[in-house]
Formats: structure tokens, sequence, C-alpha cells
């Protein structure tokens, strides 16, 4: 069989981009290997209509949607080839399953790469998070850290006073200067040059932070912006094009979510500088739609 479009994983982006396909009547492949970057979180806020449900929860109710639907398949693998071919693309997993189609979506998401301190990996996605717009009203009215790790989390630390008492931790390479100085000050953000070495926790809940000096600072959440890295080596082996951020590079779009490889489009996390679920559903939905319009113009 020839699919329409295959979809390369199988999350938030990549099912909202299969259901405006299989509306549409065409037939969808989605292969997902189940290795979301939200899996380390039990809920996803400030999604519409579903918040507080846990990431698997979400992804299971669109899953049983999606089956309703006569046109759509799900494959448990994950993808290990993606080459052009002579009706569009070839995909092979890694189990050696092999499927054509016309157009392809890459949906398969990125990886958060962690400051290399005791402690973050085991509070990550509980009480040392990245989105106060996804976790922010559950650490409320607490002492709250802000990590620096790039530009950006001098921003951050900017906004997290709404939801808390700030401490800025600069690790002694951000330090604030201007006018972004004078905002924290009005904010109230306290300023912390001696870099964290390790964080002291107790079934996932971070309670302080341990400074280079021997100093604990009490927190009940620390912010953290990630460097972010691809999820899959298919983008490199296909050599497309990039968009570089603070965070890490993404891949670069045009305005109807295609990659420089004619006929691949991108969507969710992967293509997307600032990343949530909400936003990974949106972008998914729009994939689809661009996806199907490239099979018709």
């Amino acid at each position: 069989m020839i699919y329409d479009v295959i979809i390369i994983g199988g999350s938030f982006a990549g099912l909202s981009a299969a259901m405006q396909l299989v509306r549409a009547q065409r037939k969808v492949l989605v292969i997902d290997a189940n290795s979301p970057r939200n899996r380390f979180a039990k809920a996803s806020h400030g999604v519409f209509g579903l918040d507080g449900k846990s990431p698997a929860e979400i992804r299971d109710i669109g899953l049983s949607q999606l089956r309703a639907y006569p046109t759509f398949e799900l494959w448990e693998a994950s993808v290990e080839g993606l080459e052009q071919c002579d009706v569009g693309f070839s995909v092979l997993t890694h189990a050696d399953q092999e499927a054509k189609g016309l157009r392809v979506i890459l949906a398969s998401g990125i990886r958060d790469r962690l400051p290399e301190i005791e402690g973050v990996d085991e509070c990550w996605g509980e009480s040392v998070v990245h989105c106060p717009y996804c976790h922010g009203y559950e650490l409320r009215n607490q002492n709250l850290g802000v990590l620096a790790t790039t530009e950006m989390s001098l921003h951050q630390a900017a906004m997290i006073p709404d939801w808390g008492a700030t401490t800025f931790f600069t690790q002694g390479q951000f330090e604030p200067e201007g006018d972004m100085a004078s905002l924290l000050e009005r904010r109230g953000v306290v300023i912390e040059r001696t870099p964290i070495v390790r964080v002291v926790h107790a079934e996932k809940q971070i309670q302080a932070v341990v400074l280079a000096d021997g100093r604990e600072v009490p927190l009940g959440g620390l912010y953290v912006g990630p460097q972010i890295e691809m999820n899959t080596p298919l983008i490199e082996r296909l050599g497309l094009a990039m968009q570089e951020t603070p965070m890490g590079n993404v891949v670069k779009v045009d305005e109807m979510k295609e990659s420089s490889v004619k006929g691949l489009f991108v969507a969710g996390d992967l293509s997307n500088p600032m990343q949530s679920g909400t936003l990974a559903v949106a972008s998914g939905m729009f994939a689809g739609i661009c996806a199907h319009r490239s099979l018709i113009f």
C-alpha cells in the first residue's frame, strides 16, 4: 500500500496532524516509538479542555478517536530509514517494516539536554521544570529558582515572580545588566552568583539547592531552560535546513510547514522555537492541513 501521508511521531503534534488527514479521507500511517518529551510529567496543564490530564491519557484519547476512522493506521516502531523514492518517500522501521508515502510529516519531537547538576534529572518534570505556563500554578506561592542556562533565562527570571518569590542563579555566567538588571530589581528577584552544585530532593520534590560555597537555599521549584536536541538522526541524514534558537537548533520550515526537502513537512517541537503541548497540537493541525493541500495543488 502507498499511503497518502506517513507521520513519524505519534504524540500531540503527530496525532493532531493525523486527525486532519483522516477526516479528509486520506490514507495515513503513524509510526511512533512511544518516547515523547513530556513523558516525565504527571500532568499536562494549559491544554484547553484537557487541563490536568496526563500526557499519556491525552495521547490515548487521541488514538481512540483516530481509530474510529478507517483510513488510519498505527505502527509502534522506531524509524531507522527515510529516503526519497519514485512515489515520494520510503520509510523503514527497526523491525524491517517498509512503507511508502506520497508525503511525510516529521513529528518525532526533541530531547532535553539538562545541566549536569546532581539531582536535576531525578526531579525533572515534577519540581524541576522548564515552563511556568505548564507547571507554574502547581508550584505557586513557594520560593522559586531560575537556573541560568542561556540569555533567555534572564527573561524567565523576570516572569517567575508572578508565581512566587524568585532567586536567579547566574551560575557565574549570565550576569544581568542595564535594563534587564533594573527590571529584575523592580520585580524583586534575588540574584545569586554562587553556582548550584546539587539539588536536595525527596520523591522528585525539590527541597533546596546546595551552592559551591556550601550554603543551602530552600526552594519549592526550580526552572531550567534546557538545551534541546533532535529526537531522530533522520534530520541530519536528510540534510534539512536548520534554524538557530537560544536553546538549540530546530528544523527550518516555510509558512506552509514544509522543510527544505519538498514534500516533507515538520510539526511540533522539531520546528517550533517555543514549545508546549498546546503549540504542538496547533502545529500538527496546520502541518496536516498543509500536507493535504500539497496533494491537491
